[in-house]
């Protein structure tokens, strides 16, 4: 049975195991992001990387989509509109993603249904991404007169530009199948039906975690750094990722673990490891 962490309004944040679980929990609004629900995402992602018990985080919605981008009809009720966030994108304090968060755990998004607009966020900011066969993606940005930019910039790190930009200029008008999104490695993995896509994540992040969490860190940084740099740059920095293991318990306890074909006990990472 799982463990509950913190109560959130708008999330759910468990641990099954070694897997943490953060879930979108406003199904009636199609788990658009309120700015209530935005600063609870900055808590959860540190909540779950702070527990050591926690090694792999799964991020995934309740009900029929994953995430639709910011709660349209918060900005045209609450008098306060796009203001309410606009200094935190102008100084670029966002916090709503583990890749904001600085979370050096692997992190997987499982896609529930409909992702669409700012729900790309989650899926541009996770190392793994998995969706239930009836997932399904577009953009609407530019429908209703705004800019798509910063899940688009990340995307386009990890996926064909073609497609991202295609999906930016159609707007609401077409939708990306699940196919198409795996057939453009968007996603690593279908799952059918899609009832299993929780339990599909929970056996995917098991796996994961049998892995040395201080390696996984470590190739964490060094992978994600490499989108941000030249590959000059980007190679000399990875070097340093790789040393940054060498001399540490766990480089002696994979070879024998494997020698002695026993499951390997790894360290722990520690309570704080630095961004």
């Amino acid at each position: 049975m799982g463990t509950h962490m913190s109560d959130y309004e708008h999330l759910v944040v468990e641990r099954h195991g070694p897997v943490g679980w953060l879930i979108n929990n406003r199904p009636d609004q199609l788990n658009a992001m309120n700015a209530k629900m935005r600063e609870e995402f900055g808590d959860a992602w540190l909540e779950l990387d702070r527990d050591p018990e926690v090694r792999v985080i799964v991020h995934t919605g309740e009900g029929r989509a994953f995430q639709t981008g910011v709660d349209v009809a918060e900005i045209a009720s609450d008098g306060v509109g796009m203001r309410r966030y606009q200094e935190s994108v102008e100084n670029w304090d966002l916090h709503f993603t583990s890749w904001h968060q600085h979370v050096w755990k692997p992190v997987i998004t499982a896609v529930n249904g409909i992702c669409c607009g700012g729900g790309f966020h989650w899926v541009a900011d996770a190392d793994i991404v998995i969706a239930a066969s009836d997932a399904q993606f577009f953009d609407p940005h530019v429908s209703v007169g705004q800019v798509v930019a910063l899940e688009a910039i990340g995307l386009i790190r990890k996926v064909p530009v073609e497609a991202i930009m295609r999906m930016a200029f159609v707007g609401r008008y077409e939708r990306m199948t699940v196919e198409r999104a795996y057939e453009l490695g968007m996603i690593s993995e279908i799952v059918d039906p899609p009832e299993r896509l929780r339990e599909r994540a929970q056996e995917l992040g098991e796996t994961i975690a049998k892995n040395s969490p201080a390696a996984m860190a470590a190739t964490k940084k060094a992978l994600w750094g490499a989108l941000e740099a030249g590959l000059t740059d980007a190679s000399r920095a990875g070097a340093q990722h790789l040393v940054s293991m060498w001399g540490h318990p766990d480089q002696e306890e994979g070879p024998r673990a494997f020698a002695e074909k026993r499951d390997p006990q790894w360290q722990p990472l520690g309570p704080t490891h630095e961004s």
